[in-house]
């Protein structure tokens, strides 16, 4: 198990504080319209005005590829936290993040203040972790926290080069939170673990299942991935997503299930389309048996009852990606069906974020997991078994 310190084992008390959160939200003509991240960032930022830190927040925002962009400033980020948090979050808008006015700002905090840096990515040497600016953010600061998941696969300035030139380094509530259940369930899960994938793509899951077939007692596949074993086990798959390249892979990946005594679970039956649209003409039919001129768009009615009977019996579930194409109405009876037997289990769920995070809270199932990911691509990382730089680089316990 991953064990890293944590605000609770740090005391920050007239301490100037650097978190990194994850403020990369949607927003439109300058409005935030989902601020899921935002709210998920304030236990911990809570926790360091409450001790009485002097805590400077920074995150990045969108891709604004190493320039200012006025559209992707963190401006109204910090206007929605004020009233988030019932005090002032004071914008330090300095287009090379580490300014005059950030500087300024921080000289002039009382302990329990709270400012925010402009978008890290403004600075092209962010995403290449250059030096010079790993050491302008830790010149503010005494203490770092990282409580940014979604970026903890990737090693950039504010999240790990920071830490070089800081003596204490932790994770906030968030990254504890998502070590504790994406990391324990991996390696250490009350079983039966099952794991649930989906997607379009065997080729971007094959890491994950080579990781999880070492750990899994059941592993199901659904989604776009599953035509490719359809069609590598002889069946006709129509116009349905395939990646020819990967048909052996897929043949060695049953073997190697069945050499590990992992139950391999795979669409015994699909609803098909004879156009990519939700107006289309469907029809059920056996997976394998998928006629010319007409795609597999969703798993079927009797493969949604075998999936969710699997996940019944389930001590720990872990799912990452949806079943079908659930955007349209009459092709999410699938990922509906595994997420309502998701909600109805008494099993650790855990959704890995992206697509699946998406369909969850989409379909009202939200509030039912135990734990949904805020990372889409760092929770892959973690569960392909791969150390993640921004959770390495925090102080181990």
């Amino acid at each position: 198990m991953l064990n890293k310190k944590s605000v609770d084992d740090i005391n920050v008390k007239g301490k100037r504080v650097l978190v990194r959160c994850d403020f990369n939200v949607p927003l439109i003509d300058g409005k935030i319209t989902d601020e899921n991240r935002l709210v998920a960032a304030l236990p911990t930022i809570k926790k360091l005005i409450a001790d009485g830190g002097k805590v400077i927040l920074c995150s990045h925002l969108g891709k604004p590829k190493g320039e200012p962009k006025p559209e992707l400033s963190l401006a109204p980020v910090a206007v929605r936290l004020s009233e988030l948090l019932g005090q002032e979050v004071k914008f330090a808008a300095d287009p090379e993040v580490v300014g005059p006015n950030a500087k300024a700002a921080v000289e002039a905090m009382n302990d329990g203040d709270v400012i925010l840096l402009e978008n890290t990515r403004y600075r092209a040497e962010e995403t290449k972790n250059g030096e010079a600016f790993s050491k302008e953010l830790a010149s503010l600061c005494e203490v770092f926290v990282n409580d940014a998941f979604g970026t903890a696969h990737r090693a950039h300035c504010s999240n790990v080069g920071v830490t070089k030139y800081v003596d204490t380094a932790v994770v906030g509530y968030l990254m504890e939170k998502e070590i504790a259940f994406l990391g324990n369930a991996v390696n250490n899960p009350t079983r039966p673990f099952v794991a649930i994938l989906g997607g379009s793509k065997v080729s971007s899951k094959i890491s994950v299942i080579e990781n999880l077939l070492d750990k899994v007692d059941v592993l199901i596949i659904g989604g776009g991935m599953a035509y490719t074993f359809a069609k590598a086990e002889g069946g006709s798959v129509g116009k349905s997503l395939l990646e020819e390249d990967y048909c052996d892979y897929a043949l060695k990946m049953k073997e190697k299930a069945a050499a590990k005594g992992v139950k391999l679970l795979l669409p015994v039956d699909n609803v098909v389309a004879d156009a990519f649209s939700n107006d289309a003409n469907t029809q059920v039919v056996k997976a394998g048996e998928i006629p010319e001129g007409w795609e597999g768009l969703d798993i079927g009615p009797e493969t949604a009852k075998i999936f969710a009977e699997a996940v019944k019996e389930a001590k720990t579930v872990v799912w990452n990606g949806p079943m079908g194409c659930f955007e349209m109405p009459n092709f999410a009876a699938g990922t509906k069906a595994v997420a309502q037997a998701l909600a109805e289990t008494d099993a650790v769920t855990i959704i890995g974020g992206g697509d699946s995070a998406a369909a969850v809270n989409q379909l009202g199932y939200g509030d039912k997991m135990t734990h949904i990911s805020t990372g889409g691509g760092a929770s892959l990382e973690f569960l392909e078994g791969k150390e993640l730089p921004g959770v390495a680089a925090a102080n181990d316990k």
